[in-house]
């Protein structure tokens, strides 16, 4: 059980990097432009105005550019809390056919649709209310996780900005009340009365007010030109930040997940540590019991080394057992963790040889008890 906790762990580690990392290697984006000296979108907040699509579009060398909008949720759902991490596709260029679907299909609208992940417990077809409107749910991915382990809901850009700004009724009302009396105190106010009943109105119709702003903008860069060479080129506007896909990368893991990645490598190597103990314990006990037969075998002659062999073998087998049945019931119980666990082929070799080093250090307590018996304790009892 400690060797399938040890497995266990160095899988955790794994899939906190691949959940940290999924989103951007399925995206595929090259350049990610954010608000300037964040490191946003997932690491901290990053806003950006809508017409920052245009102007990267506009560099030369970038194929392509869309809107990024991303924001984590929480609602209470079936009397349980659910936490959505919601992510705007760029519609009607982007419907989300890069989406790894297990079921149902992409949007096919621009509103009140919406593709779900299995993690968040959402069926095909089911409505469910976020802010002021109802989006039904007309696909599903499966493993599609943030770096927190939430489950993505992607949503057309315009849907996740009315989710991500949504505000109560008396908030709004308040706030046009809130424009309305600064206009008429202003000199605008007074010389143009009806200046106040569009400072009163909805924000969208107001044309000094801005939209709302999205997280970043993800860009593709045209084949056969250097990315370095656009990423300079944007890097000299002030208001924005640049990274490349490993720059955003190494962001995550660095950041996102770093402390996380610590702590589980610290609880992994006491793991290790209190193995290798307890299998010493086990195998002193063991020669204990065996100490009789071991003063018999050196009376007809056997050598320490044949007594160390056998020691060794048994310090093996256990190894050996132990090793094979934490992975058989890690394939069973890994599936039911609450965050992806994944099991690489490195990581388990690279623990096969830890348990044969643990195998062979906790052999030697037995070893020394065994190289301390007499041959005359056969004759005894």
């Amino acid at each position: 059980m400690l060797l399938m906790i040890v497995m266990g762990m160095g899988g955790i580690y794994r899939g906190l990097v691949y959940e940290a990392t999924l989103l951007i290697d399925r995206l595929g984006a090259d350049l990610w432009v954010v608000q300037e000296a964040t490191r946003g979108p997932f690491a901290e907040i990053s806003r950006i105005p809508t017409n920052m699509v245009d102007r990267v579009a506009a560099v030369p060398g970038i194929a392509r550019a869309q809107e990024f909008v991303y924001t984590t949720i929480q609602r209470q759902y079936d009397g349980k809390p659910l936490r959505i991490a919601i992510l705007g596709l760029d519609w009607p260029g982007d419907r989300g056919e890069w989406l790894p679907l297990s079921a149902g299909r992409s949007l096919a609208q621009a509103h009140y649709e919406m593709v779900a992940d299995r993690s968040l417990g959402l069926r095909l077809g089911e409505r469910i209310r976020l802010g002021k409107d109802s989006y039904a749910v007309v696909g599903l991915t499966s493993g599609m996780t943030d770096p927190s382990g939430n489950g993505f809901a992607f949503f057309s850009v315009q849907d996740a900005q009315a989710i991500q700004f949504d505000l109560p009724g008396e908030a709004i009302r308040l706030e046009r009340e809130t424009r309305r009396l600064r206009t008429a105190e202003s000199d605008v106010g007074s010389v143009n009365p009806a200046l106040l009943d569009r400072a009163g109105g909805p924000a969208a119709r107001i044309p000094v007010l801005p939209k709302n702003y999205m997280s970043a903008v993800v860009a593709w860069v045209q084949p056969g030109v250097p990315i370095e060479h656009v990423k300079r080129t944007i890097d000299r506007w002030p208001d924005v930040s640049t990274f490349t896909r490993s720059q955003q990368e190494d962001l995550l893991l660095q950041g996102v997940v770093e402390k996380a990645k610590r702590q589980l490598g610290m609880f992994r190597v006491l793991l290790t540590i209190i193995s290798a103990v307890i299998m010493a314990l086990i195998l002193y006990t063991m020669t204990l019991d065996k100490l009789h037969d071991i003063a018999v075998l050196k009376l007809i002659g056997a050598s320490n080394w044949v007594i160390l062999g056998l020691i060794l073998q048994q310090a093996l087998l256990l190894g050996g057992i132990g090793y094979g049945l934490a992975y058989l019931l890690g394939q069973y119980l890994f599936p039911m963790f609450p965050r992806r666990v994944v099991l690489i082929p490195d990581d388990l070799w690279q623990l096969a040889f830890v348990v044969l080093g643990i195998s062979v250090a906790a052999s030697l307590l037995g070893v020394w008890k065994a190289l301390r018996v007499s041959p005359n304790q056969a004759l005894v009892g």
